[in-house]
């Protein structure tokens, strides 16, 4: 007789591993535990005993994207200058895994980190001249604008084959190229800017000084 095997030991941080790769691929409905137990060679039992069903699988996805956060050390510069750089901070966290990026939303006021980053921004947002409260709906939207800053970037929602998003992308220039350009002129001029930007970093840059100038002009009213 051969002695039985130990039981595999599971490591639920190596699961969220496997699960942001799977994600990142194929979206949050290929996340299954089933499909990540088959991966990690156990039975879908021995993922229950770590996270209690999906939804609490997704949430440990996004408690990790709020962690890899590198929230910047409090400077003597303006309070919009660092407010931009925390911003900065959260938006180059989500750009790695873009399809989780809502994700974040429901849990930073549950985790450790995203309090930890809501407190930040409350701190910057009422040394500017919020009170709390409008800091608070400021941060809260602020957020909220950056998600989907990052959820709506025109690459992320094309298909991760190079050559298919190419593709797609083309029809979709040639669709608004083919316009008359007498009834839409601006429309036909702007075609390859208006299906995808040509910069990710530019796009990026873009968003995060629109949110913060729209920060500033609300304390100025």
């Amino acid at each position: 007789m051969t002695a039985k095997e130990p039981p595999r030991r599971l490591d639920p941080q190596k699961v969220v591993d496997s699960a942001l790769v799977l994600a990142d691929e194929e979206g949050t409905a290929a996340v299954t535990l089933r499909r990540l137990a088959q991966l990690h060679g156990v039975t879908p039992m021995a993922l229950y005993r770590h996270f209690k069903d999906k939804d609490d699988l997704l949430a440990a996805l996004g408690d990790r994207l709020i962690a890899n956060v590198v929230l910047p050390e409090p400077t003597d510069e303006p309070w919009d200058k660092q407010l931009h750089a925390v911003l900065t901070a959260f938006v180059t966290a989500l750009r790695l895994h873009p399809r989780l990026a809502d994700l974040t939303l429901f849990r930073m006021l549950v985790s450790d980190d995203g309090l930890q980053i809501s407190e930040r921004l409350l701190e910057i947002l009422t040394e500017g001249g919020f009170d709390v409260n409008d800091a608070a709906e400021v941060g809260r939207q602020s957020v909220c604008t950056l998600i989907s800053l990052v959820t709506t970037d025109p690459l992320t929602r094309e298909d991760n084959d190079p050559v298919k998003r190419e593709d797609s992308l083309r029809m979709k220039r040639a669709a608004l190229g083919a316009l008359s350009p007498h009834k839409y002129p601006l429309v036909t001029a702007a075609a390859d800017a208006l299906v995808c930007h040509s910069s990710s970093t530019r796009y990026y840059e873009l968003g995060i000084d629109l949110v913060v100038a729209g920060i500033c002009g609300v304390l100025k009213k």
